[in-house]
């Protein structure tokens, strides 16, 4: 079986995992705080709310997401290189990962703070990240019910130390 992830990864894996689909449950308060300002209107107190929860959540989704990257390169899950073509499918998504939700984090930090000019590619960015997560999520379900192997295993359980065998 190949390494699994330590504690820290895991643990920062399933605190963004619990935190993204609140982002697309709030997300839509963005628009409707705008709208009402845009109109004249006082936004909803609960609009408001929602509005504060996205942009706060997802600063800390883009810095739990650079941890989790500085934690990847220093303590990698696997020293062998990918081999098959799935393996390498795989890789590339978790890179892919890192970069779409690294950017998304900072695309709507400078729609919040700078530009809201690109607040329509932060749209679209959370789309792909949601293509990504479905991927994943079939990747992960398809590794636990049809291939039966430890792949998911290796987010779930923290990776045990090296034994001399394996030195």
């Amino acid at each position: 079986m190949k390494r699994g992830y330590s504690l820290a990864q895991i643990g920062l894996h399933w605190l963004v995992a619990l935190m993204v689909p609140g982002q697309y449950l709030t997300g839509g308060s963005i628009e409707r705080t705008h709208h009402a300002v845009h109109m004249g209107m006082t936004p909803s107190y609960w609009d408001i709310v929602q509005h504060h929860l996205h942009n706060y959540a997802g600063m800390a989704i883009g810095l739990l997401m650079g941890v989790r990257l500085v934690l990847r390169i220093l303590q990698p899950p696997d020293a062998s290189a990918p081999g098959t073509w799935s393996e390498r499918a795989a890789t590339a998504l978790h890179h892919a990962f890192y970069a779409a939700v690294i950017a998304q984090a900072c695309m709507g930090f400078a729609a919040s703070y700078f530009w809201l000019g690109i607040a329509p590619y932060h749209v679209v960015g959370s789309r792909i990240i949601l293509g990504m997560v479905a991927l994943h999520l079939a990747a992960a379900a398809w590794h636990t019910l049809v291939a039966r192997d430890e792949t998911v295993d290796r987010i779930v359980f923290p990776r045990s130390k090296r034994s001399a065998q394996e030195l």
